[in-house]
């Protein structure tokens, strides 16, 4: 009997479009499903949205709509994304569904009548941008936007208590965390003391969630209701045997960057609940421009789209498999893009099929020829097929996807080779049945080669399917039939023009617009003050131009202000007004970093005056 296997991605925030971060974990999950689909395995893949929170609600108020119209604006966005990019998923969760509240409010009160939820008064610092109280430590990293101080009472949920437990459950299941590292970070969070976390926010304050069913005035913390889905998804409490049959998920897919959300949060919860834990959490890198992170407010995104639009799904797809290894960052430039496409699937895979198939129309009337016996080449050909079968099936088990599409890719090299060695076109001209018999063993080794790579690229493997009128998917050899007719075909990867890409590339740099977004400018340092209560932080007085700006910087640590003051550096100008540790911030300063030494762009403030652009 076929196993099952149950994954997720996170749930996105819809106060904003989907970008490349959001379109590679869902194509990551994506191609697990289809390899897990292809190997005869009974799927559940869930993907959906994340809809409520503050979030949320300020993105709807700056649009002037109400918060659930927004969200209905923005989900089509992701679901129209979600098609053209292939992707086969069996459930999109919403949290502003019905059978989502509910199965989150059925949980709170299991949770408050466990006696693990009390309420209490908290005073400290919340960052708006987070949606969550902050240390002192972590307001003074400079990492946290629109800090306040508040004062109120909220509902905790004694998550302190379960950190004994979820310590011995961690040690107890190597693989519960993903990769090795992220798992010693989580034990190294475990190792200090874990607080209560504040599971509500008073409707005063935030009104876009879900009412707590023991006390209406209040709405849920966004993070209790949006790591619900999960299994809300799966039937619970509605279809019992859809619940057992899928939960515990096999993977929870997540971006690094809510790992201890996933990783202590959602299992602690799950104690206090007496349900049992994910099988599996597994944090993936980030997607970098260069060394820095895609991120909105440095405009440097690059829209999966625009990518789509100019070279198709599938190359899209293909690369950001091959880049990133699981669990670290990977760096996406446009060169290495053109160069993995035009080497791997244009040299390589498209090459195969093109050379297969004019040999195979031009020396037997486009009919696939009879294999014949093997020689000791073919024989090499077949035993590397069977190899790298057993062997792709072990690297999407150890989720070491760009491990699996080299050695397919190496598979495919190999058989080229094969084409060379042999010359089936001059062979022709000798033996025609020897011939045939290169022509069959390469076209049922891109046979192979093609189904390992379908999950990555439906759409193009399906041309060669076509084009072999493959109807079984089946991966042992002698699966092509002889004497079926090849079909036309068009080019599979046309390569691409790299002398044309670089003048495209050349005027769109002159034009940037995303730089010109960010609104860099000089400005020269007037004063210099230490913010209250704060060892690195900065209060600083600019001048650009004619306008005067405070901007508030955690570089306390690595200038006096005597040193800064008459500086003329370099300024993040079109930038929102932010309050941090209650002081006014409007802009932020670049720097650049190595370890731990942090160094201010400095711009000759003789040759330059204030208030300029930079380009």
């Amino acid at each position: 009997m076929a196993g099952k296997f149950y994954i997720t991605t996170p749930i996105y925030y819809v106060n904003d479009k989907p970008h490349i971060g959001h379109a590679y974990t869902t194509i990551l999950a994506d191609v697990l499903a289809r390899y897990h689909r292809a190997a005869g395995e009974d799927v559940f893949y869930l993907t959906g949205l994340d809809e409520h929170g503050q979030k949320v609600q300020q993105a709807a108020e700056e649009r002037g709509v109400d918060p659930k119209q927004h969200c209905d604006d923005m989900a089509p966005q992701f679901l129209e994304l979600w098609e053209k990019l292939h992707i086969q998923n069996d459930d999109f969760i919403r949290t502003t569904e019905g059978r989502h509240v509910k199965v989150v409010q059925d949980i709170l009160q299991t949770v408050y009548d466990a006696g693990d939820i009390y309420e209490d008064e908290y005073e400290g610092l919340y960052s708006v941008s987070e949606e969550r109280f902050i240390t002192e430590k972590e307001a003074e990293s400079g990492d946290f936007r629109d800090i306040k101080k508040l004062k109120e009472k909220n509902y905790f949920f004694k998550m302190s208590s379960y950190q004994q437990a979820l310590i011995e459950h961690i040690n107890n299941n190597p693989n519960f965390i993903q990769p090795e590292h992220r798992k010693n970070e989580v034990l190294g969070f475990l190792r200090k003391p874990l607080g209560d976390l504040c599971i509500s926010r008073p409707k005063s304050r935030l009104n876009w969630g879900i009412d707590l069913p023991f006390d209406t005035n209040y709405v849920t913390y966004v993070w209790f209701d949006a790591l619900i889905n999960y299994v809300t998804a799966t039937g619970f409490r509605v279809d019992n045997d859809s619940y057992t049959k899928w939960w515990p998920v096999d993977y929870h897919l997540i971006g690094k960057d809510i790992l201890t959300t996933h990783a202590v949060y959602w299992p602690t919860m799950l104690l206090s609940a007496k349900m049992p834990l994910p099988k599996s959490i597994f944090a993936h890198g980030w997607w970098l421009m260069g060394e820095s992170k895609m991120s909105k407010s440095l405009g440097n995104v690059v829209d999966p789209l625009d990518l789509i639009e100019e070279y198709g799904v599938d190359p899209v797809r293909y690369y950001l498999m091959r880049e990133m290894v699981l669990g670290q960052d990977a760096s996406f430039t446009m060169e290495s893009f053109i160069r993995r496409y035009n080497s791997d699937l244009a040299n390589d895979f498209g090459n195969l099929l093109s050379r297969v198939s004019k040999l195979i129309e031009k020396n037997f009337d486009s009919v696939v020829p009879e294999p014949g016996e093997n020689t000791d080449a073919e024989n090499l050909i077949q035993n590397a097929a069977e190899k790298v079968v057993e062997s792709i099936h072990k690297l999407i088990e150890e989720m070491k996807i760009h491990d699996a599409l080299e050695e397919t890719l190496q598979f495919i090299r190999g058989v080229n080779k094969y084409m060379e060695q042999q010359a089936p076109w001059k062979l022709v001209k000798e033996d025609k049945s020897a011939a045939g018999r290169v022509l069959y063993t390469a076209a049922e080794a891109l046979r192979i080669g093609t189904l390992l790579l379908e999950p990555v690229m439906p759409h193009r493997t399906e041309i060669v399917l076509e084009t072999l009128s493959v109807s079984k998917r089946e991966l042992n050899w002698g699966g092509l039939n002889a004497g079926i007719k090849l079909k036309q075909h068009p080019p599979l990867f046309p390569r691409i023009d790299v002398k044309k890409e670089k003048i495209e590339k050349k005027e769109k740099f002159i034009d940037y617009e995303d730089v010109e977004k960010l609104g860099l400018k000089t400005a020269e340092i007037l004063a210099v003050k230490k913010v209250e209560g704060s060892d690195k932080l900065y209060k600083l007085q600019v001048k650009m131009g004619n306008e005067e700006r405070q901007i508030v910087s955690g570089i306390a640590d690595h200038y006096t202000s005597e040193e800064l003051i008459g500086k003329m550096v370099v300024v993040v100008s079109n930038l929102e007004s932010a309050t941090i540790r209650g002081v006014e911030s409007k802009g932020m300063l670049l720097a650049t970093s190595r370890k731990k030494d942090l160094s201010l762009i400095i711009v000759d403030g003789d040759k330059v005056a204030s208030g300029k652009k930079v380009y």
